[in-house]
């Protein structure tokens, strides 16, 4: 799992920063897998938690990150 993040990240983090309408950095984010949903991440930045689903749309989780 920690290769399929590492090449994600770029990605994930571009996707993420269209979503706050802000650039973020790939260096930026933890990146956990979500347990509940094969395909899913935890996108932790800033204090702020995001859930991006398998069909690749981001939401705000409502858990704060834990960094």
């Amino acid at each position: 799992m920690d290769i399929i993040c590492a090449a994600e990240r770029p990605s994930i983090a571009q996707l993420l920063g269209d979503y706050v309408k802000q650039d973020v950095s790939p260096e930026d984010i933890d990146l956990s897998e979500n347990p509940a949903e094969t395909g899913s991440f935890f996108i932790g930045w800033r204090f702020r938690r995001f859930v991006l689903s398998p069909s690749g749309e981001i939401a705000a989780d409502g858990h704060r990150a834990t960094r």
